[in-house]
């Protein structure tokens, strides 16, 4: 059996673009370092930008001849400290009034930028300012205006976020500058837009039904409330992420590392692409190595089983956006080489998939065939699994499994070939003309030998769905000889 080269890493890398990392060569830089998924946040991106970024990013992969993905971060109802005169301080005790935007802010009090604070916050809640650095305490509730006091002290800005843990917000799931984001996306074809402050399945749907057939919507899980429809949310989304800033505001500090845990364990179990953000290398935004802890936070995510780590200011506007890039791919292949997730069998047992899951979009026939794939490669020693697809549903469904070895997925969809650059393991192909078994496999064949994935005599396990151009129709498998 083949050895191969140097393994390509099966973790994937988001890195979020910005001022520090929008210009052509640099965009060409962090695809060669690894960057397999390009976000952009609409926060803080115009639609000009976006565009921009997005065809010099999509030139330099073609260039490269590389899958990229491109996802666009809806901004989403962030709730925001109103615009302020002067930097206003804070003292433990001081009374301060939170007034609605649109009604006129007077002494001692701060304009919001969330019309309906004072119908969802009630007497001795919490609100946190600037990612929780300022903790205001409601006391009374009028029309427009919520008096609070302040119980951790500190200076506060004009835009400052403002988080309400343990408050169901009424906000809805998507703003007026989402709807003008979502057409941006649509026009850029996007590969898959991210919905922020998620609080239910139903805002999920809110946002498929506005997209277009094969865009797929990325969940971010940042809102306490979240957890507690987290498997319909799953079940919902086309991938999660496990958006730690906001989240690690709402809920107490030592609770995040195993709410991180339970959200990759149950995407994982889903099938549904995780990924893991926020401080991955916070200190490479001003110095070129990142710390001791935060190796060993992207090592412990990867060890997870996250599909893939996103960098957001560090890429955006740190000073060293490709050497972050290159200090994460040095991780990730130390773990993948050394770690656990490389023994001879998978994190979780074949038996962990299902004969079928509950409002999952995948029929009993492609679970089946997916159980058999992993059993086979087992069997066989085949240094390879190799999908043909139409959708990427069965690549995605074996390579949750975290297979010992590298899933090719071959298909003849571009939009599926980038999304599959965010899928643990999976090296995408994209096959140019006519999509038939047999020209299929002559392409999986060449890369199988090109990239030192496998040696002539091989067995490969190989899955397919007949008739191919249909989709969701796996229903096949074979162990095929290179």
């Amino acid at each position: 059996m083949s050895t191969g080269t140097v393994p390509t890493p099966k973790t994937k890398i988001v890195c979020t673009i910005g001022p520090a990392s929008s210009e052509p060569a640099t965009l060409r830089a962090l695809c060669e370092a690894g960057m397999d998924v390009v976000r952009i946040n609409m926060s803080h991106t115009s639609a000009d930008e976006c565009r921009r970024m997005v065809r010099d990013a999509r030139k330099c992969a073609d260039q490269l001849g590389v899958p990229l993905g491109i996802l666009v971060d809806l901004q989403g109802p962030k709730i925001r400290l109103g615009k302020l005169d002067r930097p206003v301080s804070l003292d433990p005790g001081d009374s301060v009034v939170l007034v609605s935007e649109g009604v006129e802010a007077g002494e001692n009090e701060l304009p919001v930028t969330y019309d309906a604070l004072a119908d969802d916050v009630a007497n001795g809640d919490r609100i946190l300012v600037d990612d929780g650095r300022v903790e205001l305490r409601v006391r009374e509730v009028a029309p427009h205006r919520v008096r609070t006091e302040v119980a951790v002290g500190g200076t506060v800005r004009s835009g400052k976020g403002i988080n309400l843990p343990g408050v169901r917000v009424s906000a809805p799931g998507l703003t007026e500058k989402d709807h003008a984001d979502i057409e941006v996306a649509r026009e850029i074809d996007a590969d898959y837009v991210a919905l922020s402050f998620v609080r239910s399945a139903q805002h999920v749907q809110e946002l498929r039904d506005q997209l277009p057939e094969g865009m797929m919507v990325m969940t971010k899980i940042e809102k306490d409330s979240a957890l507690d429809d987290l498997d319909a949310i799953l079940s919902s989304s086309d991938a999660v992420v496990v958006a730690r800033g906001d989240l690690g505001t709402e809920l107490p500090f030592e609770q995040v590392p195993l709410t991180q845990k339970r959200i990759v364990r149950a995407a994982n179990e889903r099938f549904c692409p995780v990924v893991v953000a926020t401080e991955m290398f916070e200190s490479m935004i001003e110095r070129p190595r990142p710390t001791r802890a935060e190796v060993s936070d992207a090592a412990n995510a990867i060890l997870e089983g996250t599909d893939a780590v996103m960098l957001s200011a560090e890429t955006a506007v740190g000073k060293y956006p490709v050497k972050t890039v290159e200090a994460l791919t040095r991780v990730i292949a130390e773990i993948e080489t050394r770690g656990s997730t490389t023994a001879r069998r998978p994190i979780y047992d074949v038996a962990d998939v299902p004969a079928r899951l509950e409002g999952a979009d995948l029929s009993s026939t492609e679970l089946a065939v997916a159980r058999a794939t992993l059993e086979a490669a087992d069997a066989v020693r085949a240094p390879a699994i190799v999908t043909f697809t139409k959708s990427g549903h069965t690549a995605r469904v074996v390579a949750s499994r975290r297979p010992p070895v590298p899933v090719m997925a071959i298909t003849d969809s571009g939009r599926v070939y980038r999304q599959l650059a965010l899928v643990w393991g999976v090296v995408p192909i994209v096959q140019a003309g006519e999509a038939t078994y047999e020209t299929m496999w002559e392409t999986a064949r060449s890369h199988l030998l090109q990239r030192g994935m496998a040696e002539e005599g091989d067995r490969i396990v190989l899955t397919a769905g007949m008739p191919f151009q249909v989709r969701g129709t796996t229903n096949m498998m074979h162990v095929q000889t290179v």
